[in-house]
């Protein structure tokens, strides 16, 4: 073989095909300790060329034990970031155009093909045909760009011309659900973590729209400036989410824009029968959902659709002569809606991955995952020792093993020790002050029998740890 680098390529996609293949041979999370791989690695760059076969035995040597993997279908940890084949596949296209999509005439089939798959999404997902929207990296830059255009329209646009050191003080409510790139953002829109006002939940850990609209009212008489309403549909700690009609009327009410973080469970819309859990989501200012995530788009790939990009436009736009795009005035330059100028050929995995696995493949692969978690959550509820401390929420539930004088010492000492057996790679959250063991059901080729030996090691290893 060369040493050129392109002539490598079948050999990396024989060892991906190969990796994928033994991945339940595998420890789901990586057996390493901190410096392990650091002390692997050389400390100063190569001064000359080194040949494509020393980089490559280096690759096989030290990068596979250092990976946790999150393509392993026992990964019950956090929410999967998935990779189907086709979306694999695109993105290895993708690599090799090497297209940087930031106007329109850099790169047309960027930009358009993006325009439909944004489409396709919203009817997958049931959404009205007066959604637009726009790709982002993740959720958390989907959400800042929602802030920063709650912010400048609360301030008439004039933010960005003057800064906030003069202006009045700003209010952003959420959820204590919503994740906590909500706080990010309005640190990063300079808004301010002490004006997140987090609203209180009822007790399904909803947000109350009574409770918003006290404290938008309590706000305004305290002379304060409401900007806007981020709500969440399966919040990351434990899947709850808000009533999503009922707040959107708060916050219309109010003239306040709202922004719905939807980045997991997004995708079990394209299921009829959840959509239930985000009844009214028609009536939205802003939704982000992440592909990349349970629907299967390599990573990373968010959603952000738009009822109306307009505003999102007028905050984020920026025209410097050498972008525009003479003749061409009409045309759509998604850089203008992002906080990014440079932007990825993402569209080109969502368009593989929808016509290979198309509507019905999604959603009997996630409507299993939610049977099956649900499934498992009554097992674990019936089981003598355990407790079922948050029902399944989609594919998520948390609990927690009765063992020990000091609960929460024992929870995270249970969740070490299955992380370090390996079979099997679950994560822990605090809900209401109490350590519990977080599950969620999500990974790509997850099977109904990967479940079950889940909940065989847990009840194996909580016997052994007390």
């Amino acid at each position: 073989m060369t040493n050129n680098p392109m002539d490598w390529g079948h050999k990396a996609l024989d060892w991906g095909r190969a990796y994928r293949a033994g991945m339940r041979d595998r420890p789901v999370r990586a057996q390493v300790a901190p410096g392990d791989i650091l002390a692997l690695l050389p400390e100063n760059p190569p001064e000359t060329p080194e040949p494509m076969e020393a980089i490559w035995a280096d690759f096989e040597r030290i990068v596979p034990q250092g990976l946790t993997h999150w393509q392993h279908p026992r990964f019950f940890a956090y929410f999967s970031s998935n990779a189907a084949p086709a979306s694999v596949l695109a993105e290895h296209l993708v690599a090799e155009i090497a297209a940087q999509g930031m106007l329109w005439q850099t790169a047309p089939v960027v930009t358009e093909l993006e325009m439909r798959m944004i489409r396709w999404l919203a009817e997958a997902l049931g959404l009205p045909g007066h959604f637009t929207g726009v790709t982002h990296d993740t959720a958390s830059t989907a959400t800042f760009t929602a802030v920063l255009t709650m912010r400048e329209r609360a301030l008439n646009w004039a933010g960005n011309a003057r800064g906030l050191a003069s202006g009045p003080r700003l209010r952003i409510y959420a959820s204590a659900q919503t994740h906590s790139s909500v706080d990010k953002a309005v640190v990063m829109a300079g808004i301010g973590p002490e004006n997140l006002v987090k609203i209180p939940t009822d007790d399904r850990w909803a947000m109350r729209p009574d409770a918003l609209a006290e404290a938008i009212a309590a706000d305004r008489a305290a002379g304060h400036l409401p900007a806007g309403v981020v709500l969440c549909v399966g919040g990351t700690g434990i899947g709850a989410s808000d009533p999503i009609a009922d707040c959107i009327a708060v916050a219309r009410e109010a003239g306040l824009t709202t922004h719905v973080d939807a980045a997991w469970a997004g995708s079990a819309m394209v299921c009829p029968e959840q959509r239930v859990h985000w009844a009214g989501i028609e009536q939205a200012d802003s939704i982000v959902f992440n592909p990349h995530k349970w629907l299967g788009a390599q990573f990373d790939c968010s959603v952000q659709f738009l009822a109306d990009p307009t505003d999102q436009i007028r905050t984020m736009a920026m025209r410097p002569e050498y972008l525009h795009t003479p003749g061409q005035d009409r045309v759509t330059n998604f850089s203008e809606w992002t906080p990014q100028l440079g932007r990825p050929f993402r569209a080109l995995k969502l368009w593989f991955l929808l016509r290979a696995e198309g509507l019905l493949g999604m959603r009997t692969r996630i409507g299993n995952h939610i049977r099956w978690a649900q499934a498992l959550a009554e097992k674990v509820a019936a089981e003598p020792g355990f407790e079922l401390t948050t029902p399944a929420m989609f594919s998520l539930f948390t609990f927690r093993h009765l063992g020990g004088e000091d609960l929460d010492a024992h929870t995270l000492a249970l969740v070490q020790a299955i992380n370090d057996d390996g079979r099997i790679y679950v994560t822990q959250t605090v809900h209401e002050g109490a350590t519990v063991i977080r599950f969620q059901v999500g990974q790509w080729d997850t099977t109904e029998a990967d479940v079950a030996f889940a909940w065989d090691v847990i009840r194996e290893i909580a016997a052994r740890t007390g």
